[in-house]
């Protein structure tokens, strides 16, 4: 197997730059947290070490685990208590970084890696953890570490690492006469079409949330240009060419069709109305996103237990890419400069192969620590592992490989897109025009 990860466009803010691009959102880092200067430590009224722990659990059964892990570590180590700031996945965006703008980060936080963590890193606020963790690396799965490594040191260490693919309702397919998920683009289209035609809702969408749509952009694109066209596009900076405007005019295919659901450009991702509940509660027969997809519909709806099932984003004819090019990426944690080697030794803890197999067992999480896979029973999910395993090329989220402010207009252009209100030529020059901004 070859994989990679791709997109990561070069970062050569300094400090003061990039600092002061986080401040112009306008949001003030005052109240969000009583954060550590950098090479401080806090202690509480008991004498013990205080390790600020940022992430954003908000759904059972990880919600749950989370806090157990913590309670765990704590009974290891008296002297350490593990403080959970626990944030909803927009709302942890917002705050971190208004954090960062002030210089002030948790002592362990949640990252995507990508550019996102690599601006971080030239802003001098990240931990390097090469030397202090470099003795787990070989027991971790290969791909899982990629997003969180530059210039051959490391900086944060995964929990957890998946694919984004669609998750289908076979119950819904059958009744719309779908005997097998589609492999090809026009196969798709004419699934949502037979869906249609059946009274069914194809597609759950969160539109307000923006990052959902962003998939489909970035699925096509890999589809369309390749591994290696991702990687042209993001070291150039230029992603005005034919391949990415041909993404948006097959995104528009789609988006022609009124495939979701009604109401789906104020919806959220994992709010009771929102996309996860829809498909959750079976009420459209696809969505678009990530391994924790599963959890989430059952806890936003009731979710459809075996009727759930998988598959890999269909093929393009005529594309470079393969049907075994991944998008995705995973979760990880990042240890702000200066912090107590606590935070250090928690992460330790957390990336045993005893600890992964808790999260895996009990918080649905994706097996990184090579010897818990045998924790992993659900068949959904080993289809997300099947397809990690036979990846030829890994294609981290668009909007964590590139920096903060091209991420952002991806989100936003493919959301401009999704509404009807920019065309696909408009969509590649917007975000084409920031990339050359950075």
């Amino acid at each position: 197997m070859s994989a990679s990860v791709t997109g990561a466009v070069p970062s050569s803010f300094s400090r003061r730059r990039f600092l002061g691009s986080a401040s112009a959102t306008g949001l003030a880092a005052a109240g969000l947290s009583a954060c550590a200067d950098s090479g401080s430590a806090t202690t509480d009224s008991e004498g013990r070490t205080v390790v600020e722990w940022w992430n954003i659990q908000t759904t059972e059964p990880s919600k749950s685990v989370w806090p157990e892990r913590a309670k765990a570590f704590e009974a290891k180590n008296p002297d350490v208590r593990v403080k959970l700031v626990t944030l909803e996945n927009d709302a942890y965006k917002s705050k971190m970084t208004a954090l960062t703008s002030s210089g002030k980060l948790p002592d362990i936080y949640h990252t995507w890696g990508g550019g996102v963590l690599e601006q971080q890193i030239d802003a001098g606020l990240v931990e390097d953890l090469t030397s202090s963790l470099g003795a787990l690396h070989g027991t971790l799965v290969p791909v899982s570490v990629k997003a969180y490594q530059f210039d051959d040191r490391t900086y944060a260490v995964p929990f957890d690492i998946g694919a984004v693919g669609f998750w289908y309702n076979r119950a819904l397919f059958a009744d719309a006469g779908i005997d097998a998920p589609p492999t090809t683009w026009a196969d798709l289209l004419d699934g949502v079409k037979r869906l249609k035609r059946a009274g069914i809702t194809p597609v759950a969408l969160a539109g307000k949330e923006k990052w959902p749509g962003m998939y489909y952009w970035a699925y096509l694109a890999l589809r369309i240009a390749g591994v290696d066209g991702m990687r042209k596009a993001a070291d150039a900076k230029d992603f005005s060419g034919d391949d990415f405007v041909r993404a948006g005019e097959l995104l528009e295919d789609l988006v022609k069709l009124e495939p979701f659901q009604k109401g789906f450009l104020g919806a959220a991702y994992s709010t009771p109305n929102g996309e996860a509940a829809v498909m959750g509660n079976g009420k459209a027969a696809m969505e678009l996103m990530g391994q924790w997809a599963p959890v989430v519909q059952a806890d936003a709806g009731k979710g459809i237990g075996e009727d759930l099932a998988f598959f890999s984003f269909p093929a393009v004819a005529g594309g470079k890419g393969a049907l075994t090019d991944v998008l995705g990426g995973g979760g990880g944690y990042a240890v702000r400069k200066g912090a107590p080697q606590a935070a250090i030794d928690f992460l330790k803890f957390l990336m045993t192969a005893e600890s992964d197999r808790v999260l895996v067992s009990e918080a649905a999480m994706m097996p990184v620590v090579k010897d818990a896979t045998s924790a992993l029973t659900d068949p959904a999910l080993k289809d997300v592992s099947d397809a990690l395993g036979k990846a030829t090329g890994f294609q981290l989220y668009l909007d964590q490989a590139y920096p903060p402010a091209v991420g952002q207009e991806v989100n936003d252009s493919v959301a401009g897109l999704v509404a009807g209100a920019k065309s696909p030529e408009q969509v590649a020059r917007a975000i084409t025009q920031v990339a050359k901004s950075q």
